[in-house]
């Protein structure tokens, strides 16, 4: 009688036969269809009887969450309440087990849907159309210090004469000189602010997005005397509790960023405050460079290293007390207890999002303690992503979120299949080799992890930033134990020591486990391969991708290597991705093209962070002042010409005049004016394309067949989506706005405009 691994290998040479439009009766030796079905059944029967089903709840909720976003219009809110109601209803009178899986299925697709739309109606509001200096009066929630100035987030009370509707209600503004600004303080000042910019190119980064979720309206600076008076209204309790909290987070980070010093310093008061603008860019490029980015922005690695600490110190102080630790549960009060300091660490470290997603995965271990479950399970996982989804929608577009969660997917399916191999050969072995042996193991399992978290999110990071990261597992493998055995435990002792003021020396030494990180990442930084530029690639090839990854995780059957399908294509479509030639800015002052070398030089002024956000899409390893960035372009006041990699030609027009001459000859005509009628250029991007369509791209092709591609619908805008100026900037107070120039990288963010890269890639 045929095995079952036999039996199973002919099922799927019959399915792949059945996929090719073959006879599976004739490769397989007469198998029939009936032994497929039993094939997959036994597959489903065994998902079931190890309890994988519920993680795809988990995975039907993120695609709800997916597919609102992916509408092209504002969906109505009561079609996916009837779908939830009824899905839940067919549900609940199902009788048989695949009606009632399918239905549980379509009902957490329909509640991410539901949580997607509910969540952009509780955050909305308005959002600044047009630049405009105007005087500022709020209270100011945040500051953080950053060496080129401080920034601050205010929430407004008058801005000009901006009616409520018009009026943005929190603000983002940077200053050039120190203000001396408090969380609290009721401040009047003149204001330049702008609309959150979108997208440098279609597929790019959208700071708008994130910033509608995040209730910023507008960013900019401040310009002038910031004067600080007297509230007309005491500030309500949320405001109240913000203020104390950053207040105590700035005289903390102060004080560590002293005791600890330089950069170090800096580096140890983020890990602990969350406050990052002390750290230099210098630094970020190091740590970057090494994969150790993530170290930076509080997430899971911090949080259950936090958490772990107290679990730890809590339940062996507890054990040196017999009479406790034999009859009172010693380990769920360390669980309660590490749970408690979870919450206080969240709340302290600014709460971002990042940090509230990892809250919610050890609030959820840590519970699983609680109530005598394992800690570490994909059931326990998947409750988790549904509870940030349901809070934090938007976070499924984030690589925060994406690279977190595929770590940790990996992590615990590579636990869960180490566990079933434990303690094979310990009985047998001495204490000196039983050391030993514990020793080999945690280095294996250091290196293990460290490669295959790297491995899981390695297709994120691409994605995401256009960037691949070959020797983040020998820097994670070299400074993870630092950071875990030194930097966090000195971090959870400081806090502790801090109200007795005797937190100094901690923070020293803190300080130099974490000048052996940044030691390591500076060392990292200078290997050739560090930072490879990778093209970017079609949202598309990272949907497989996740579905393969998800397939491998979750599934314990036969049925997990499945994932090879999805896997390949998304390799496929990655590596036949077609790059643009052309990339337009949104406000059309400034392009890059492809020249006849292959590379990209840029036309017009453009800030420093959208050239690099270019030369990334394009895999492109040059930085934005290389000069041969200009090679082949040729400027005048009026404007700029080049000639593209297909020998046609690109003009860029600043000043009408010069449109005589350029829609003459030029082929591919850019512009942030409205082109004249009677324009003979064949391929013309002015204002009025751009204000319909945001940045965007062209793939040139043969015959007249480019490809025009906008970051914005052509027809209806989301609620995060803003038009750019319909009609010309107005004066909106008594200082006139004119045609304002292109905004700075201090104005619009920067380099803050990077996604959150929190991700727990080495956790």
């Amino acid at each position: 009688m045929p095995s079952d691994r036999s039996r199973q290998a002919r099922a799927v040479a019959a399915v792949l036969d059945r996929a090719t439009g073959g006879r599976g009766a004739v490769l397989a030796g007469g198998l029939s269809l009936a032994d497929v079905g039993s094939f997959l059944t036994r597959c489903l029967d065994e998902e079931g009887t190890h309890r994988r089903l519920f993680p795809w709840a988990a995975v039907s909720f993120g695609i709800g969450v997916l597919l609102y976003f992916a509408a092209d219009r504002e969906p109505s809110v009561w079609a996916p309440v009837v779908a939830l109601a009824v899905t839940v209803g067919v549900a609940a009178v199902s009788r048989r087990y695949a009606a009632f899986v399918a239905a549980v299925a379509a009902a957490f697709l329909f509640a991410g849907f539901l949580a997607g739309a509910a969540r952009t109606a509780r955050v909305e509001a308005p959002v600044l159309a047009r630049v405009t200096i105007a005087p500022l009066i709020g209270f100011v929630e945040s500051v953080e210090e950053r060496p080129q100035g401080p920034r601050a987030v205010v929430r407004v009370e008058t801005l000009g004469n901006l009616g409520d509707g018009e009026r943005p209600a929190r603000v983002r503004v940077s200053m050039r000189e120190p203000a001396r600004l408090r969380a609290g303080d009721f401040i009047k000042a003149t204001a330049r602010l702008m609309p959150p910019p979108g997208a440098a190119w279609p597929g790019g980064y959208d700071f708008t997005r994130d910033a509608f979720f995040r209730g910023i309206g507008a960013v900019g600076s401040l310009v002038g005397r910031v004067e600080i008076g007297a509230p007309p209204r005491p500030p309500d309790w949320r405001l109240g509790l913000a203020t104390w909290l950053d207040e105590t987070r700035n005289a903390l980070t102060a004080r560590i960023a002293r005791a600890a010093g330089g950069q170090e310093g800096a580096v140890s008061a983020a890990l602990v405050t969350g406050k990052r603008g002390l750290i230099t860019e210098d630094t970020n490029e190091a740590l970057r460079a090494a994969g150790l980015y993530h170290i930076v922005s509080i997430s899971g690695l911090h949080m259950a290293l936090a958490a772990g600490t107290v679990f730890w110190a809590v339940r062996a102080l507890l054990a040196l007390f017999p009479a406790i630790a034999l009859t009172w549960p010693i380990k769920k009060i360390a669980a309660a207890t590490a749970m408690a300091g979870a919450v206080g660490y969240c709340l302290f470290s600014g709460a971002d999002v990042a940090t509230q997603r990892a809250l919610i995965m050890t609030l959820t271990m840590l519970g699983a303690i609680l109530a005598d479950r394992p800690a570490l399970s994909m059931r326990n996982l998947a409750f988790a992503a549904i509870l940030c989804l349901a809070l934090e929608p938007e976070a499924v577009l984030g690589p925060s979120f994406q690279m977190s969660f595929s770590a940790v997917a990996c992590l615990v399916a590579l636990a869960e299949w180490q566990a079933a191999r434990a303690g094979r050969g310990e009985a047998s072995l001495g204490p000196v080799a039983r050391v030993l042996r514990h020793a080999w193991r945690w280095t294996v399992a250091l290196v293990v992890t460290t490669l295959v978290a790297s491995l899981a999110t390695g297709a994120y990071g691409a994605y995401h930033f256009q960037t691949a990261m070959p020797l983040s597992v020998v820097g994670n493998g070299i400074a993870l134990p630092f950071v875990s055995f030194i930097v966090m435990p000195a971090a959870v002792l400081g806090v502790l020591l801090n109200p007795f003021g005797l937190d100094a020396p901690i923070w020293w030494l803190m300080g130099q486990g974490t000048a052996i990180v940044l030691a390591v990442s500076h060392a990292m930084q200078d290997w050739r391969l560090s930072v490879v530029a990778i093209p970017a690639f079609p949202g598309s090839a990272l949907i497989l991708f996740s579905l393969a990854l998800l397939v491998l995780t979750i599934c314990i059957s036969p049925l997990r290597w499945l994932a090879a399908v999805p896997a390949a294509a998304a390799l496929a479509i990655a590596a036949g991705a077609a790059r643009p030639d052309i990339f337009v800015d949104r406000n059309g002052a400034s392009a890059a093209v492809r020249g006849t070398e292959g590379r990209l030089a840029v036309l017009g002024r453009a800030s420093s962070f959208v050239v690099a956000q270019w030369l990334r899409a394009d895999g492109d390893a040059r930085q934005p002042g290389d000069e041969s960035l200009k090679s082949g372009v040729f400027c005048d006041r009026d404007g700029c010409t080049m000639q593209a990699v297909d020998g046609r030609m690109v003009a860029l027009v600043r000043r009408p005049s010069a449109f005589v001459e350029d829609c003459r000859r030029a082929d591919i005509l850019v512009t942030a004016l409205t082109v004249p009628p009677g324009c003979a250029a064949p391929v013309v991007i002015d204002r009025t394309k751009l204000r319909e369509n945001g940045a965007m791209a062209v793939i040139l092709g043969n015959g007249g067949s480019d490809r025009l591609i906008g970051q914005l619908p052509s027809d209806e805008r989301r609620a995060w989506m803003q038009a750019l100026p319909s009609r010309p900037l107005r004066q909106t107070t008594g200082a006139a706005t004119g045609r304002p120039p292109s905004p700075t990288a201090d104005e619009t963010g920067g380099e803050d405009q990077e996604p959150d890269v929190s991700s727990d890639a080495a956790d």
